[in-house]
């Protein structure tokens, strides 16, 4: 396991990956790279992601027992996708980050994507799903303390997350319709979108309500245990 020891490095990346890099690579396969092509920028930022996870690493060993947890909960994440309407993806993702690190957070978000869109069909938008959800885990991971205090802060950040899911897609319906972004047709994608980001909105609510507490009471006795 590579562990990055130089902390500017790594202060760095943290902000250039999810910030910079990445939406650039979900932009320019939107706009410059056809469709066939897609999959390549799907494991670039997957790639990039892993990076990204890396930098949070302290030492080797508990960098390893790290990646295992978001093995974990990436794996209940894809597999939570093939509930009917409501998806869980993003409270696990939430959940992640608030309790191994905004790193992790944006990891089991990317992954989660990308892995299930094997089964729901691979494309340009798959990109924009990682880094949606990827961004989504990272500011949890920000303001974990905060939102772990507060129960009506973490189902108010998971409406919130639900909005901003779908109005970061909603990018990806504008590049993709027209080739460059347009305000009227953005503002037009996210009027259409209301229900689906309502759905969105609800989902997490309902889902983070249920599921914080005993998964994120599992995820501290582990790392007590383990010493991740």
């Amino acid at each position: 396991m590579i562990v990055i020891k130089n902390e500017r490095i790594k202060k760095i990346l943290r902000i250039l990956i999810p910030l910079v890099l990445i939406p650039a690579a979900a932009i320019c396969g939107s706009l410059v790279f056809d469709e066939q092509k897609h999959i390549f920028v799907s494991l670039a930022v997957a790639f990039l992601s892993l990076v990204l996870f890396i930098t949070g690493f302290e030492k080797k060993k508990t960098g390893t027992r790290r990646m295992v947890l978001v093995a974990v909960m990436t794996a209940i994440s894809v597999l939570g996708r093939f509930i009917p309407f409501f998806k869980p993806i993003t409270a696990i993702t939430v959940i992640t980050a608030m309790y191994l690190g905004g790193e992790a957070g944006f990891l089991v978000g990317s992954l989660s994507a990308l892995l299930s869109n094997f089964y729901f069909g691979q494309g340009p938008w798959t990109a924009f799903q990682m880094l949606s959800w990827g961004l989504i885990g990272l500011l949890a991971g920000v303001l974990s303390e905060p939102l772990k205090r507060s129960k009506a802060l973490l189902l108010t950040y998971g409406i919130l997350a639900g909005v901003a899911f779908s109005m970061i897609m909603d990018v990806w319906t504008v590049l993709w319709y027209s080739a460059g972004f347009d305000a009227d047709l953005y503002l037009a994608s996210v009027t259409a979108a209301i229900p689906h980001t309502i759905l969105y909105a609800v989902s997490n609510f309902v889902f983070l309500f249920v599921l914080a507490k005993p998964f994120g009471d599992k995820l501290e006795r582990i790392k007590l245990k383990y010493g991740v």
